[in-house]
């Protein structure tokens, strides 16, 4: 139905409205949310114990396959108990070691008024990041990703202010090398945003060009860069129980270099960790836990925090479900075992839908509310994400937005204050109980800032609305991110720092760039 609608409107009222002047959207300005609320916490005293055993027991009685020499050869000279590449460690070594880890930490970018911080209540969303696929409504199909749909979607990253940092590959660009696919991307995020930036762990080479280009990009010597963070990485575990070799390698390299480190196991409860999510969330814990303790050996006090991506599979066939009540309650025990450990702790705004629908919106709006219930301060994926993490869609970025806003607006607190103002005792005695609050002075103050204004949502009766052109919401999308990325305009950068690196691309892309072995 949305689909014969995009075509039978196309240059119509909707159309129309993409040749209008002006800003495409009013949003909401550029803030750090915090989150006041009290934390969703289902475990008692007695779990979070149990839990925390359970892991433990894990790293001493099990242990962890590490699937990388140099790691290996760090694990041993703490004492650990290595036979091949299983390692088991104590859990005194283990606290120890995660005690060293700050609670809080900062992420600066090149435009320092985008500074994020990682925990202290602080609660930040990012852009989809890696699905290989693309899907819009102008093609309605899956599509392989290219670097044009993934320019797009980091330029949709950088226009919404509800968008903190720039993750991963909004889309996997497979018409680029693999080789040097990784500069590519990094120079158009660094061009495109000036917002904090991601780096995957996938080796020396990789890692060691992306923090030349972060240096390069912020105007930094080797010792500013390195003396507070400035970009981040994140490593999955193999679950259940390994970490390789490449993610390891890169994990190891940002550590010594002082930048922010995210450990997020991907376990699916039923097939890559127990069925119970109790089981899952202490699995997940021991292979974040032994890559936390590897950074603080390598760098003491070097900015690490642990991330939850425990669902659960469909029994009947496999496939992975997000945004599920059981989703929903692992993210929240999660986020008490974040805090029993004192790290700041990330989560996903996730989905199961194909294409941006009532699903799509369902789940993902669960994932997201489940990030703010367990108090996660870094949200991965919260704008774009389908089919499992395998399609980006630029639809499904724009309706996300309109629900981070509304989260972000629910979070300040101007809405629950008490003030004389706002409890309006004077307004309520002179309407009595008769008459209306519209035309009073005290709403007159307030009424353009007392609510939400949506961008997308349609608020009109039907009537209207049909006689609008009876857009559906992914059609109003779709619209909207065709305005934004025409008339998008890249942030400032220096002549002389954007040479220098197109130079560092260009002489790279020359020594061959990356091995593609892994």
């Amino acid at each position: 139905m949305v689909g014969t609608a995009t075509k039978r409107r196309g240059g119509g009222r909707a159309g129309n409205a993409a040749r209008r002047g002006g800003a495409v959207i009013e949003q909401m300005p550029w803030r750090l949310p915090v989150n006041s609320d009290r934390p969703t916490e289902p475990l008692d005293d007695a779990g979070i114990a149990a839990i925390h055993d359970t892991a433990m027991r894990i790293l001493e009685e099990v242990g962890i396959e590490i699937l990388n020499e140099e790691a290996l050869e760090i694990f041993r000279a703490e004492g650990a108990l290595i036979n091949g590449t299983n390692t088991r460690v104590g859990r005194e070594f283990i606290m120890e070691m995660i005690a060293k880890a700050p609670e809080s930490w900062t992420m600066t970018p090149r435009n320092p008024a985008r500074e994020v911080v990682m925990g202290r209540g602080h609660i930040l969303f990012g852009n989809v990041s890696s699905p290989p696929s693309y899907w819009t409504m102008e093609t309605g199909r899956k599509m392989t990703g290219t670097r044009a749909m993934c320019a797009d979607l980091i330029k949709l990253s950088q226009y919404f202010n509800c968008i903190h940092f720039c993750g991963g590959y909004p889309v996997e660009p497979q018409d680029i090398h693999a080789g040097i696919r990784h500069l590519d991307v990094l120079y158009d995020k660094l061009t495109l945003t000036d917002k904090v930036v991601h780096t995957y762990s996938l080796g020396r080479e990789r890692v060691e060009d992306a923090i030349e280009m972060v240096r390069i990009a912020g105007g930094h010597s080797h010792e500013e860069f390195e003396a507070s963070p400035k970009f981040y990485t994140n490593i999955n575990s193999t679950s259940p129980l390994k970490h390789d070799q490449p993610m390891l390698d890169g994990w190891m390299r940002m550590a010594r270099a002082g930048q922010g480190l995210v450990v997020t196991p991907f376990t699916l409860a039923g097939a890559m960790a127990p069925v119970t999510m109790a089981g899952a969330v202490a699995l997940s814990l021991a292979e974040s836990l032994i890559a936390v303790a590897l950074a603080q050996v390598i760098r003491p006090g070097a900015p690490c925090a642990i991330g939850t991506f425990t669902s659960n599979v469909d029994m009947k066939s496999g496939a992975p479900a997000f945004g599920t009540p059981e989703y929903m309650r692992a993210t929240q025990m999660t986020g008490q075992m974040a805090r029993f450990y004192k790290l700041p702790m990330r989560s996903s705004g996730v989905c199961a839908a194909n294409v941006p629908d009532g699903q799509a919106m369902w789940e993902t709006e669960h994932s997201l509310w489940a990030a703010i219930q367990s108090g996660s301060n870094m949200v991965y994926h919260a704008a774009g994400w389908l089919e499992g993490g395998l399609i980006a869609s630029p639809e499904k970025f724009v309706m996300d937005c309109e629900i981070l806003q509304q989260l972000q607006r629910y979070m300040e607190p101007a809405i629950w204050a008490t003030t004389p103002g706002e409890l309006a005792f004077d307004a309520v005695a002179e309407v009595g109980k008769q008459g209306h609050f519209f035309g009073l002075q005290h709403t007159q103050d307030r009424y353009t800032t007392a609510f939400y204004q949506p961008f997308l949502s349609d608020w009109r009766n039907y009537e209207a609305w049909d006689v609008a052109g009876a857009v559906w919401t992914p059609e109003r999308a779709h619209h909207l991110y065709r305005r934004i990325v025409e008339s998008f305009e890249p942030p400032a950068m220096d002549a002389a720092i954007r040479e220098e690196l197109a130079d560092f691309v260009a002489r790279r892309k020359a020594e061959g760039g990356a091995p593609t072995d892994f």
